[in-house]
């Protein structure tokens, strides 16, 4: 069985360690968990991994954020990946720093490369795993926000929530949506 897993940011150095990148360091981190490295390719950095007999098919679209949908339905295509078997990672400015929320569907809630996905997918049901990031900006400095830095405190947070994430990905492709939903969503934080 095959997974698609697109942790969602931009590439660019300038980019690398901002809130809005902390689905391409899920994406990385989730690589290394299983030995694999990324290549770039077509759209995207991919990274084919084996999981308890399950192939996933990590992918960093290269396209920046607004456009990961190009990225998302081309590895879904060439791989032949049904779309409940995708399942996408990104920042989200509406839940508290480091709260994981696992979801079936659902609007973007303003989130530019949610959007394109399911703009060229044609649909908002798949899985994403949102990365609460908080919300601490005054009016009008969204963008300067998801493109700052992670502070020094929630730093020294993060590597223990990512670990959490790739356990809810990991997870997600052995138990299935519904069940990790249930163990994963009722934890604080």
């Amino acid at each position: 069985m095959k997974y698609l897993v697109a942790g969602l940011g931009n590439i660019g150095t300038e980019y690398e360690n901002t809130r809005h990148n902390i689905g391409f360091k899920i994406a990385n981190t989730l690589a290394d968990n299983l030995d694999g490295k990324f290549k770039v390719d077509r759209l995207a950095s991919v990274c084919r991994v084996k999981y308890k007999s399950r192939t996933l098919v990590i992918i960093k679209p290269t396209t920046y954020m607004n456009l990961s949908g190009k990225a998302v339905k081309y590895w879904l295509d060439k791989e032949k990946i049904p779309i409940e078997n995708l399942i996408v990672v990104l920042d989200d400015i509406a839940l508290p720093f480091g709260t994981l929320r696992l979801r079936p569907k659902g609007s973007d809630a303003g989130h530019n490369g949610l959007s394109h996905i399911i703009q060229t997918l044609g649909t908002n049901q798949f899985a994403r795993l949102r990365f609460g990031v908080g919300s601490d900006f005054r009016r009008g400095y969204q963008v300067d926000y998801v493109l700052g830095e992670w502070p020094k405190e929630e730093e020294k947070e993060l590597s223990f929530k990512i670990n959490t994430a790739i356990e809810m990905v990991k997870s997600f492709t052995t138990i299935g949506l519904s069940r990790t939903m249930n163990i994963f969503n009722k934890k604080p934080g």
